[in-house]
């Protein structure tokens, strides 16, 4: 069984942080020039991180499959990154964006992560202007703020509906700078495919080259994974096409925990499935909702109607009506279960039935079209491109889609998993979202994790490993990680089926999202773990994967990172199976308060689930991280 220590420090929650800075083990500055840091990503996370741990002297290798860091998946957040500035002088704090983040992920996040990452918040801004990120800013120069969901406070800082991409950029360019001193070696095209690990402790990784094929190892004296969620498991989201699982997947398999991998979240906003065709689907950014207003007819019968046509009195502004404190920036998890309330109702719009309105007419009434241009113009200009419908004339049509995943590899206060060395940054860690993820949250874990965090925390290990005692490459333990990636590839592409791997995946999505979707009961998803595994079979045996191992080959990258979901689906499966309570985006629909509200047990699950692989073909073990809350006291959420 996994050892489970969290290293939450003791004292007061507002002081903890700074306590922890001042205790944990330093590395002089002319050690650090001897230890070597692998940084596997290169979003926000990875990129901020890989450029402070060199600017403080470390020697870091950047590993993206990218052909450049500017493609990484960071770049698609749209709506803003939040902040305890209370610049709008609306009664925000840090105490209050803890709490907010806290109530928001339903009680099943840790309190000291939380209240970290509130703190570190403030100085993200500042860290973010002076790399000349151009946020958004009022007449007088100020910069601006606008609300998201599950706070009454404009605490959200924004670049248009472009905030991803313009902190990318900021990230990038701290990350060439470093390139360019030499302090790292960025290697672009070069996959992870699996750990190593060296008498227990992380010390390399085995990578192979996208372009060229070849697989090479790679050791070092810690290794950072910031590699993302794993969304694409159910196929269809609002994920890049490449993002996936692969990364702490196969650190999974060689014993890190995976914490609450069921937690899924359920994006409001999005533009509704059209067909079997499309490959992903689209957000619309969720700053979107401070100016739109949500609704469905009234009356099934007025569904196919043109919504010009439909009177204000035969509206249904649901999420006004059942959430007043609230309104349109309900939480995600709220919103989305409110809007397939109402289309399981029969009251869903567009031709499938599964879709609401977002209506910006009284916006545009209020404020003027030019107002809301420049608020929100690219973002219109997206769904203009997408649907060819003209958002500013008639309401655009949006339906919940995945779009992010609160569960991920477990770590303690330090960012390091259960394996000594490793070490989990942003969304691809469990720790600090809970059950759900207020919007504008993701970038700004993102960030701290990377600029604010990881550069106190990583010194507290590497200050117990000697300098110079990194393994080499050609240790045992390499060759057999290479020979077990080498292995896999060739299994893969001596099958000999007849069906393309996405076949295998789009099959994978359905399984998901019927059973572990938005909505889940005990018996979907018993019948979604008997059907996974006769998926899993069926993949190995009829996957068809062309081409070879030493060249350029997307199919065979696909199909590794297909087999890898299907292996995650189940153990989600298992997750949400094991978990009988609903919190957050983790919805039974056996445990609902009458009027559809999530129904949490917190005296048998006020916990984090961290499951340890236990090898092929054997049941996984559950280990149990409980959640102590001192400060905050659990309650049921209440956003009416």
């Amino acid at each position: 069984m996994a050892k489970l220590d969290s290293k939450i420090p003791s004292g007061p929650l507002a002081d903890k942080w700074r306590k922890h800075k001042t205790e944990i083990k330093l590395v002089n500055p002319a050690n650090k020039r001897k230890y070597e840091v692998i940084v596997v990503g290169a979003g926000l996370a990875g990129s901020s991180a890989a450029a402070t741990l060199a600017e403080l002297g470390y020697k870091v290798k950047s590993f993206v499959f990218h052909d450049s860091p500017r493609r990484a998946h960071s770049i698609a957040a749209q709506g803003g990154i939040n902040a305890a500035k209370n610049y709008q002088n609306d009664g925000d704090s840090v105490y209050r964006l803890f709490y907010d983040t806290i109530k928001g992920g339903d009680y099943r996040a840790r309190e000291a992560n939380v209240h970290r990452l509130a703190e570190v918040s403030v100085n993200i801004i500042d860290q973010c202007v002076a790399q000349g990120v151009p946020f958004a800013r009022e007449y007088g120069g100020l910069l601006a703020n606008r609300s998201f969901g599950g706070a009454q406070v404009s605490r959200t800082f924004y670049a248009r509906g472009q905030t991803g991409q313009q902190l990318l950029l900021g990230a990038y360019s701290a990350l060439s700078r470093m390139v360019g001193q030499g302090a790292v070696e960025l290697f672009t095209n070069e996959e992870m495919t699996d750990l190593v690990v060296v008498g227990g402790q992380a010390k390399g990784i085995i990578t192979r080259n996208l372009v060229s094929g070849e697989l090479r190892r790679w050791a070092a004296d810690a290794v950072i994974l910031a590699t993302g969620g794993y969304g694409n498991v159910f196929n269809l989201s609002t994920y890049a096409r490449g993002s996936n699982v692969t990364a702490i997947w196969r650190a999974y398999k060689r014993g890190a925990c995976f914490g609450n991998p069921c937690y899924t979240q359920i994006h409001p906003t999005c533009i509704p499935v059209t067909g079997d065709y499309q490959s992903k689907l689209t957000l619309m950014s969720e700053s979107l909702r401070n100016d739109g207003r949500i609704w469905v007819p009234k009356r099934k019968e007025d569904c196919r109607k043109d919504p010009a046509s439909i009177a204000e009195e035969d509206r249904d502004y649901y999420l006004e009506r059942m959430y007043p404190s609230f309104g349109n920036l309900a939480p995600r998890d709220i919103a989305s279960r409110a809007a397939k309330r109402v289309c399981d109702e029969g009251r869903g719009i567009g031709e499938t039935g599964l879709g609401v309105y977002l209506d910006f007419a009284d916006a545009i009434n209020r404020l003027g079209e030019a107002a809301v241009r420049e608020r929100y113009g690219n973002l219109f200009d997206i769904y203009h491109e997408i649907t060819d419908e003209n958002a500013y004339k008639t309401p655009m049509r949006i339906y919940p889609a995945v779009h992010y995943t609160m569960g991920g590899l477990w770590v303690d206060y330090n960012l390091m998993s259960n394996v000594p060395g490793l070490f989990v940054l942003g969304e691809a860690n469990f720790s600090d979202h809970g059950a759900n993820r207020l919007g504008a949250s993701a970038l700004m874990q993102g960030l701290a994790d990377g600029y604010f965090v990881i550069p106190y925390t990583i010194g507290d290990y590497l200050a117990g490993q000697k300098p110079g005692s990194r393994p080499s490459p050609d240790a045992p333990e390499f060759k057999e990680a290479e020979a077990n990636v080498r292995a896999m590839t060739q299994r893969l592409l001596g099958a000999k089926g007849t069906q393309p791997v996405s076949h295998f995946h789009k099959r994978l999505g359905q399984i998901m999202w019927n059973y572990c979707g938005m909505a889940r009961t005990k018996e979907g998803l018993q019948k979604a773990l008997q059907e996974l595994p006769k998926l899993r079979e069926e993949f190995w045996a009829t996957v068809k994967v062309p081409g070879s191992a030493d060249t350029l080959n997307q199919s065979l990258e696909n199909a590794g990172r297909v087999a890898d979901f299907i292996e995650l689906g189940e153990l989600m499966c298992l997750d949400a199976l094991t978990r009988e309570e609903s919190c957050g985006g983790h919805f039974r629909e056996e445990h609902q308060y009458p009027d559809g509200e999530c129904k949490r047990d917190d005296e048998k699950f006020g916990h984090v689930a961290a499951w340890e692989f236990q090898g092929p073909g054997q049941a996984p073990l559950r280990n149990v991280e409980p959640l102590n809350y001192e400060f905050v006291k659990m309650s049921v959420r209440n956003y009416k």
